[in-house]
């Protein structure tokens, strides 16, 4: 169908535009963009009061499929990405079988193309079973659209062995999305190590279990010349590692959760809220400044959400026991806006940045912008939308967010992938 976009506000950095446009679209792309556009027998859409920008990316999501379908599925969690504003998503290979040969790949994206709300960017496991000990086939992979390698929700423990994946799958020119956690030194650990531990009775997560990996990974991209980005960076030590790291001149990005940016230790107390346990987990407020300060001045380069849905009993049991990891797709805009927009930390142009262009470079996926001839991949918010998180309930299968209770401004309202609505008024198509 064609679709005539009207009085929106318009954020595209990469155009250079910021102010209201008429956006024109015909099938899968972009095809016209001005003002007082002619409707000439497209469907009209009034978008005046609406922020329209290039499509967002989340380029750190748990969709559970294949595996874990009690947990969450491709057809939940995209559906949830579109609600939350995403036209895309990068799935996390630790499912079951882990997503390490073409063939899984492949199931991904067939099951995504057919019960999928957005795109679905698939990631390849870096090593076979994710267990650090033989390369997985990254050519296959890559073969049967792999984006990124990881071994997201452990890591590659070896130095060796990441050297030895660096090495071999540079010759694909994808990025390595990289979890770094030391298991020799993070152990059985809980939550962040420090008072709240210790107030708390709960095994130690140092942050130096994380940052020692940062390090690492920073010396081996230096050695291989392979891209690295470090994923949901939380400690404001390994951020000053990757901001030297990109003084050097290596090709080292990173990655902010909106839980790592928004909430801290201290939010634990005596309920011992499971939805609070993360991995990494939740730091120091000094950590969260840094990590703010990082998003201001360029240091992080994406935000992402490391959404990862759990089933109810899986977060019911004890705090030891329970899964790490929090939802949260469907409020990370909102939060965005609320926290760093709003408050005047970052403006439009910069979140523009972060959720959609920076994701789709360093995954090396098609660009999306607001101009003819670009791929309709389009992300309608209001700014003015007030609302509360899980008051609603939630499109992802799973209800353990973090945020949950937490009054936002600003929502999404309509989302366009390759020209077909996926999301209208608010409401998943």
């Amino acid at each position: 169908m064609a679709f005539l976009l009207k009085n929106a506000h318009v954020v595209d950095p990469q155009c250079g535009i910021d102010g209201i446009r008429d956006v024109k679209i015909d099938g899968e792309r972009i095809v016209e963009v001005g003002e007082g556009l002619a409707a000439d027998g497209c469907e009209v859409v009034d978008l005046s009061g609406k922020i329209l920008v290039p499509g967002l990316v989340d380029m750190h999501v748990h969709l559970r499929e294949p595996g874990y379908e009690h947990k969450g599925t491709i057809e939940s969690e995209t559906r949830a990405a579109a609600k939350g504003g995403f036209t895309a998503v990068c799935s996390m290979p630790n499912t079951d079988p882990v997503t390490d040969n073409g063939t899984v790949i492949e199931y991904v994206k067939s099951v995504a193309e057919r019960e999928g709300h957005c795109r679905v960017y698939p990631a390849g496991a870096c090593s076979k079973g994710l267990k650090g000990e033989i390369i997985a086939e990254m050519g296959d992979m890559v073969a049967h659209g792999a984006v990124a390698f990881t071994d997201d929700g452990r890591g590659v423990q070896g130095a060796g062995m990441m050297r030895r994946c660096m090495d071999y799958g540079k010759m694909f020119d994808k990025t390595f999305l990289s979890h770094c956690q030391d298991e020799d030194l993070v152990g059985d650990g809980q939550v962040n190590e420090g008072v709240v531990s210790t107030r708390l009775g709960l095994l130690g997560w140092p942050a130096e279990g994380e940052e020692i990996q940062i390090a690492r990974d920073i010396a081996l991209a230096r050695l291989t010349g392979a891209k690295l980005h470090i994923q949901h960076i939380s400690t404001a030590r390994g951020l000053d590692l990757v901001r030297a790291a990109k003084a050097e001149g290596l090709p080292v990005t990173c990655e902010a959760t909106p839980h790592h940016l928004f909430l801290t230790e201290d939010a634990l107390d005596g309920t011992y809220d499971t939805r609070l346990k993360m991995n990494p987990p939740l730091r120091t407020a000094a950590d969260a400044e840094a990590l703010i300060a990082g998003v201001a001045d360029g240091t992080v380069d994406a935000i992402a959400t490391d959404h990862a849905p759990h089933a109810a009993w899986e977060k019911s049991r004890e705090f030891e026991l329970a899964p790490f990891g929090t939802t949260g797709i469907e409020c990370a805009l909102a939060l965005v806006l609320t926290k760093l927009v709003a408050a005047g930390t970052i403006d439009y142009g910069r979140m523009v940045e972060l959720m959609s262009v920076a994701p789709r470079r360093i995954l090396g996926v098609e660009v999306a912008s607001i101009a003819p001839g670009s791929v309709a991949d389009i992300t309608v918010f209001d700014p003015a939308a007030t609302w509360t998180v899980g008051a609603e309930g939630y499109e992802s299968k799973a209800d353990n967010c973090a945020f949950e209770g937490m009054e936002l401004t600003g929502r999404a309202t309509d989302v366009f992938v390759g020209g077909k609505r996926a999301l209208v008024d608010g409401v998943v198509c």
